[in-house]
């Protein structure tokens, strides 16, 4: 009986442990859900030297223009139109900055940079646009992390390894995080979409050091699936939680 009655408080101590931790991680969502809430319009740019310089830690949001990135960030920050989603993409040509934080006292910034890759955008454009995302990506002081979308249906293309050319030296060196969105992933089956993950991860330990802080996860803004996963990586960033 003495060891029936150990058995029993010992499970019990492990129930009361996986509840506590299961209540801890729900309070954490909760917070980091509420936290990209906050997000609101503050203002546009189609230069860099537009962008108003700032000490805030800034998170700027990549990606091609068909990989859902204006709705992964409407989702994020639970607001229907927050990022333009243009119905053609690729039309966005500008940065667009927001707002994070208590309104009289904002935290962190979010930068929406325009899409890239569209076939039906003028060369020209393709171009200019190609040289400030550079820019940005390389010499931008408040930079902290960069959300970059890449459809998981796809993977990697020749334009995303462009595009981690540019920022990868400061990833690698520790001094900006990276967070891989794979989006569209209820579109993919559950082998469809462990595959995706294990490409991408291959494709970015061939890019970043051990050192860096990248993580990669699947996310859908349809079934609203990593939503609250990846609203707590960005609040650990900008908090240090």
């Amino acid at each position: 009986m003495m060891a029936l009655g150990v058995f029993m408080a010992e499970q019990n101590h492990t129930n009361s442990a996986a509840e506590t931790t299961l209540a801890d991680s729900a309070a954490a969502e909760k917070r980091a859900m509420g936290w990209t809430h906050t997000a609101r319009f503050l203002t546009t740019a189609s230069q860099l030297d537009q962008l108003p310089p700032t000490e805030l830690p800034e998170i700027a949001f990549v990606g091609r223009s068909n990989a859902g990135k204006s709705t992964a960030i409407n989702t994020l920050t639970q607001q229907k139109r927050l990022a333009f989603a243009s119905k053609t993409p690729g039309r966005t040509q500008h940065i667009n900055l927001f707002e994070l934080g208590p309104k009289l006292a904002a935290n962190s910034l979010f930068a929406d940079l325009p899409g890239y890759g569209y076939a039906a955008v003028a060369r020209g454009a393709k171009l200019r646009w190609q040289k400030v995302m550079a820019d940005y990506l390389d010499v931008r002081r408040s930079l902290l992390g960069v959300v970059l979308m890449i459809d998981s249906r796809l993977g990697f293309t020749d334009l995303d390894r462009q595009l981690m050319s540019f920022v990868g030296p400061r990833v690698g060196s520790g001094s900006v995080r990276l967070l891989v969105l794979l989006t569209k992933a209820d579109k993919l089956n559950r082998s469809e979409a462990a595959a995706a993950l294990v490409a991408a991860q291959a494709e970015l330990a061939e890019t970043t050091t051990d050192e860096a802080d990248v993580r990669v996860a699947l996310f859908s803004a349809l079934k609203k699936s990593g939503v609250g996963d990846a609203a707590q990586v960005l609040h650990s960033w900008v908090h240090k939680t």
